[in-house]
């Protein structure tokens, strides 16, 4: 089991720009058919200053600034034997096209079931924006059997 020694451990801290062509392209990935997420003309006539975040769209925002390997390693997990268990976000601001996100994050729990059978990681990053306003909260779980 990952050593218990590391809750509160910091993960580290980046910076993100949020691009309008990533948004757009990630928008037609999920599917997303509001123009909203796609026309900067639509998003500002409903009162938005660009293009906004799509809520999921930070778990992959957070991805690229995290080192997925070296995270791995430091808990003792092997790659071949770890899932993305669970995700979730609590918002406090809406996020747009042309902010730069900040991620803090830290490992919050680490726990097993099942006897030991199953190992968990859970990490957890706040979200600001370039103002230092509070965007989000992500927590997210990895398991190794």
């Amino acid at each position: 089991m990952a050593d218990r020694n590391l809750i509160g451990h910091k993960t580290g801290v980046f910076s993100i720009d949020v691009e309008k062509g990533r948004l757009r392209f990630f928008a037609k990935a999920i599917g997303e058919t509001d123009p909203v997420y796609t026309d900067e003309a639509v998003a500002k006539a409903a009162g938005h200053k660009s293009l906004p975040v799509p809520p999921t769209f930070l778990k992959c925002l957070e991805s690229e600034g995290r080192d997925v390997v070296e995270l791995l390693n430091l808990v003792g997990f092997d790659l071949g034997r770890v899932l993305h268990a669970e995700q979730s976000f609590v918002y406090h601001k809406m996020a747009f096209a042309g902010d730069v996100l900040t991620f803090d994050g830290f490992i919050s729990d680490i726990y097993e079931k099942k006897g030991g059978a199953l190992q968990f990681v859970v990490m957890e990053a706040r979200v600001t924006n370039q103002f230092g306003e509070h965007i989000a909260d992500i927590r997210s779980s990895l398991v190794q059997r």
